[in-house]
């Protein structure tokens, strides 16, 4: 029906990528499509509207590399350039605590900051853990990173 009313107006509906035809699959197999999966299959498409809009973008290997590494990165609100610690990084959650608007794992409480993502650790089955020996103190100007910490069971 779509192809025919399509046809009519002069217009082809516009064939999926190789990335469109990978993640489509992809994505079938894990389940994320399913009704009854994780998020009742919105997951896949939600998904499948960001592969189509970015391959809509026409990279090529390079450009595209650049745009997956920075959409990541502010998609999951890290920053790309250092923090400053100035006045207008902090928010204000009261008794003294603050919280950097920028990056939001990294707090002051009486001049001193930290970065609570700071040590990650790890045990051998894969599964991964913070706690308060995570906390790394913080100067400025400052490029969050975590180090990954191995722990025996």
């Amino acid at each position: 029906m779509i192809k025919k009313v399509l046809e009519k107006l002069g217009l082809k509906k516009r064939e999926e990528s190789n990335l469109e035809r990978h993640s489509r699959r992809e994505l079938e197999l894990a389940g994320w499509f399913d009704k009854k999966g994780a998020y009742g299959g919105m997951m896949g498409h939600a998904v499948m509207d960001l592969v189509k809009t970015f391959a809509g973008e026409g990279h090529s290997g390079m450009s595209a590399s650049l745009a997956v590494n920075l959409f990541k990165q502010v998609a999951s609100f890290e920053p790309l350039t250092p923090l400053t610690g100035e006045d207008e990084e902090w928010d204000d959650l009261g008794d003294g605590m603050y919280q950097n608007n920028r990056c939001s794992h990294v707090f002051r409480k009486g001049g001193e900051a930290y970065d609570i993502n700071g040590r990650v650790f790890c045990e051998p089955n894969g599964a991964c853990f913070t706690s308060l020996d995570s906390r790394v103190p913080v100067t400025f100007p400052y490029t969050p990173s975590t180090e990954y910490i191995d722990v025996p069971l």
